[in-house]
C-alpha cells in the first residue's frame, strides 16, 4: 500500500491540478468532435477518471473522454441522437465488464514491442496534429499578429516547463507552465484564443438519469455494433497505455481490474449524461512524468475538474488555450520514442516495418484497426521467418536404414518445406523420422505427417516415426502403426489441436 506522506499527497495533488486543466480542453475538443454539448465531455472526464483512478489495476494512469471514442461516436450522434449514444456507452461497458469478468486483459501482454512502439509513436503525433485546430478562428487559419502572440505563448510555456526542473522539482513543471503564461498574458494585457472561446464549461453536478431511448430489439440493432467497437477501441487503448505506464514506473498493473473499472465507469457515466471514455496517454504522461504514480492524482484530477464546473469556469476559462497546447506539445516530445531512429538498420527490417505501419494506421484511420494490424504483420513474419527453420539431416544406421533427423518446429507455415525434404521414390525400403530435435505444434503438422506415412505406404515401403509426443501419437491416423514409442524419451509438449480436451 502506498505510504501517504506529505512529499506524495503535494505531488499527486498537485500533479491532479495540471492534469485537470489539460482535461479541460481535450475534453471540450473532443465532445465537439462527438458533436453532443461541452459538458457531455467534462462529465466523462471527471466520472471515468474517478472510478477508474479509485478502482482500476493502474495507478496513476489517467482516462476521460477520448478522440479515439469520439471519432466512432459521431456516426451514432448524427444519426440517432446523443440519448442513443447514451445506450450505446452502457453497453459498452458491459462489453468491457464481460471482457474483465473472462480474464482476457492478460493478452495484452502478447502485443508485440514493434507494435507498442508504434502504438506510442502513432499516439504522440495524433495528440500532436490535434493541437492544430486550435490556430483556427471560425474555421480559417490565423494570421499575421493574431497567429504570432498563440506560438509565441506556445513556445514560452514549452520553455518554462523545460526550464522549471533546472530551478526546482518541488512543483510540477506542467503547472508552472500553465500558471506563469497565464498570469503574463493577464498582467501584459495579451489578448489569445482562451479555454472560454471553445464553450462555457460552467454547469451544475451531473444528474442521474437512463437513457431516454426504447428498450426493444431495434435499439439494440442501432447500438449494438457502436457498442462493441467502441468498447474494443477503449480496450486497446487502455490496455496498452497500462503497459506504457508500466515500463515507465517499473511496476506492474492489473490489466483484468482497469478493464472492469473502466466498463463500471463507462456504464454510470452513461447514466450521468457523460459520453464514456477510456484511457488517454498525454494526460497520462504528464502524470506519470511529475512523479504522481498513485491513485490520488487521478482522484483529485477528477474532483478539481468537477469543481471548475461547479465554481471556477470563469476563472479557468481565462487561461490562454496556448498554454495548454504548450504542454501537450512537450507532452508529444516525451511520448514520442525518438530511439526508435537509432534502431533503424540494427533491428530486422520487418519490425521497423511493423513499427512505421502501426504510427501510420494509427494516424490515418484510428488504434484498434493500426493495433490489430501490426499483430497480423507480426504473427506472419513470425510464422514465415520460423518456417524456413525447418531443417533435417540424414544417414544411415547399421541396419541401413535411412534416419531424417528433423530439427525446428513442424507447423502449418513449414509444410511445404517439410514435404520437399523427402524423397520417398529414392529412398530404401526402411526409413526413421526422428522427432528428438524437432516440435509438432499444431494439427496442420499432425495432417501433413500423416501424409507423408501414406506416400511412404503406397510404395510399400515402412516409415518409423520417433519420439513424437503423446498427444500427438493420439492424434495420428494413417501413421499409428509406423510410431515407435519411447516412454523414457519421448517429449511431454503439447500439440495445440481443438481436439485435445
Amino acid at each position: 500500500m502506498q505510504s501517504v506522506s506529505p512529499s506524495y499527497l503535494k505531488t499527486n495533488l498537485l500533479s491532479g491540478l495540471t492534469v485537470a486543466l489539460a482535461l479541460v480542453p481535450e475534453a471540450i475538443a473532443f465532445a465537439l468532435v462527438a458533436h453532443v454539448s461541452p459538458l457531455t465531455g467534462l462529465y466523462a472526464a471527471v466520472l471515468v477518471s474517478f472510478i477508474t483512478s479509485a478502482f482500476g489495476g493502474r495507478p496513476g494512469m489517467i482516462s476521460g473522454a477520448a478522440g479515439a471514442l469520439a471519432v466512432v461516436m459521431v456516426a451514432l450522434v448524427v444519426e440517432h441522437g446523443v440519448q442513443y449514444l447514451f445506450a450505446a456507452i452502457v453497453l459498452m461497458g458491459l462489453w468491457q465488464m464481460l471482457f474483465a469478468a473472462a480474464r482476457l486483459g492478460k493478452f495484452i501482454r502478447m502485443v508485440p514491442y514493434p507494435v507498442m512502439l508504434g502504438f506510442v509513436n502513432g499516439l504522440a503525433l495524433v495528440i500532436f496534429i490535434a493541437q492544430f485546430g486550435h490556430f483556427k478562428v471560425g474555421g480559417e487559419w490565423m494570421q499575421g499578429a493574431q497567429l504570432a502572440t498563440m506560438l509565441g505563448l506556445v513556445a514560452a510555456t514549452m520553455a518554462v516547463i523545460y526550464i522549471t526542473p533546472r530551478i526546482t522539482k518541488a512543483v510540477p513543471a506542467t503547472l508552472v507552465g500553465i500558471l506563469v503564461v497565464t498570469a503574463g498574458a493577464a498582467l501584459l494585457g495579451i489578448e489569445s484564443k482562451t479555454v472560454g472561446d471553445l464553450g462555457s464549461i460552467g454547469g451544475g453536478l451531473p444528474q442521474f438519469a437512463l437513457p431516454s431511448v426504447p428498450f426493444n430489439l431495434e435499439t439494440l440493432r442501432i447500438v449494438l455494433p457502436y457498442s462493441l467497437v467502441l468498447a474494443g477501441v477503449g480496450l486497446i487503448e487502455s490496455l496498452l497505455t497500462l503497459t506504457l505506464v508500466d515500463e515507465i514506473t517499473e511496476t506492474r498493473g492489473q490489466p483484468n481490474r482497469e478493464c472492469m473499472a473502466q466498463g463500471a465507469a463507462n456504464v454510470v457515466t452513461a447514466c450521468f449524461g457523460g459520453m464514456g471514455g477510456c484511457a488517454m496517454i498525454g494526460q497520462s504522461m504528464i502524470n506519470v512524468n511529475n512523479g504522481a504514480y498513485g491513485r490520488l492524482s487521478g482522484i483529485a484530477a477528477s474532483t478539481f475538474l468537477l469543481s471548475f464546473i461547479l465554481f471556477g469556469s470563469q476563472w479557468i476559462e481565462q487561461i490562454p488555450l496556448a498554454a495548454l497546447i504548450g504542454v501537450m506539445f512537450v507532452v508529444c516530445e516525451k511520448t514520442f520514442e525518438w530511439g526508435t531512429f537509432r534502431t533503424i538498420g540494427k533491428v530486422p527490417r520487418a519490425d521497423t516495418l511493423v513499427v512505421v505501419l502501426v504510427a501510420a494506421i494509427t494516424l490515418i484511420f484510428d488504434l484498434a484497426i493500426a493495433v490489430l494490424a501490426g499483430v497480423i504483420v507480426s504473427a506472419l513474419v513470425f510464422a514465415w521467418q520460423h518456417a524456413k527453420q525447418i531443417g533435417v539431416k540424414t544417414s544411415v544406421d547399421a541396419q541401413g536404414w535411412k534416419v531424417y533427423e528433423l530439427e525446428g518446429t513442424l507447423f502449418f507455415a513449414s509444410i511445404a518445406h517439410f514435404n520437399t525434404l523427402f524423397a520417398p521414390k529414392d529412398d530404401p525400403q526402411a526409413v526413421v523420422v526422428e522427432f528428438r530435435r524437432a516440435r509438432v505444434a499444431d494439427h496442420s503438422a499432425i495432417q501433413a505427417i500423416d501424409a507423408l506415412a501414406e506416400r511412404y505406404r503406397a510404395l510399400g515401403k515402412r516409415l518409423h516415426l520417433r519420439h513424437l509426443s503423446p498427444d500427438c501419437r493420439e492424434l495420428l491416423e494413417k501413421a499409428r502403426d509406423m510410431i515407435e514409442v519411447n516412454v523414457l524419451e519421448d517429449p511431454r509438449y503439447r500439440v495445440a489441436d481443438d481436439k485435445l480436451g
